[in-house]
């Protein structure tokens, strides 16, 4: 990754395909995890297609409406989907499930998608200057995605953290955007212009910090 650190004064970024990926043998274990804690009658290829059909669906949802939308309300579709009666599911024992999720992403950690990205992390710093991360979130949580980034030492970089499950928006929203710069200018005070947004994803990332007034910056990996 590359990032001209001289013309801005703060840095946004997004996480999932910007910083890091999932850690395949995560995905794996939860379909599977999935499957089992249910009692889904599905070859574990159907339950795979179904989480990825609505994974893929939701994130588009959100990119349209700005909303961020509960990963219990998609799991609930998920489970009717595949032919599971949701009135007979609890809310404990969904929690029950999610706690087991949780703990399987921990102990299966994302993966840095740039060897470099510390090294910039690390300029931003001796340079005097700011980074954030905004991230929109669906099956992790904000609170798991914290450790992740301090197992990777990269938390002490960043100023501060926004993920949607903990806002209830998510980017393309324009009060996600706002929010970020606000808590910038709680500690220092910048124009929009003074900060760049680096993310992957062309609407929710580039378009919707362009519209805000942020400087851009698209990354793929």
């Amino acid at each position: 990754m590359e990032i001209d650190i001289d013309s801005y004064e703060h840095f946004s970024f997004d996480l999932w395909l910007t910083l890091i990926r999932s850690n395949p043998d995560f995905k794996f274990k939860r379909d599977s995890l999935f499957r089992d804690f249910f009692s889904i009658d599905k070859d574990i290829d159907e339950v795979r297609k179904v989480i990825r059909h609505y994974d893929v669906l939701f994130n588009k949802i959100s990119e349209k409406t700005g909303n961020h939308i509960e990963r219990e309300e998609v799991f609930l579709l998920m489970l009717d989907a595949l032919g599971k009666e949701i009135d007979a599911i609890d809310e404990n024992h969904l929690k029950s499930f999610f706690q087991q999720v949780d703990e399987l992403f921990l102990n299966n950690m994302p993966v840095l998608l740039w060897e470099n990205i510390e090294e910039i992390l690390i300029e931003i710093k001796e340079k005097n200057k700011t980074a954030s991360i905004m991230s929109n979130t669906a099956f992790i949580h904000g609170d798991s995605l914290r450790k992740v980034l301090e197992h990777l030492g990269l938390a002490q970089y960043f100023s501060f953290m926004i993920f949607s499950d903990e806002v209830k928006a998510s980017k393309p929203n324009a009060q996600v955007f706002d929010m970020v710069f606000k808590k910038i200018n709680d500690f220092r005070k910048l124009d929009k212009e003074q900060v760049l947004h680096i993310g992957d994803n062309k609407i929710a990332d580039y378009d919707g910090a362009e519209t805000f007034g942020f400087n851009s910056k698209l990354v793929k990996f």
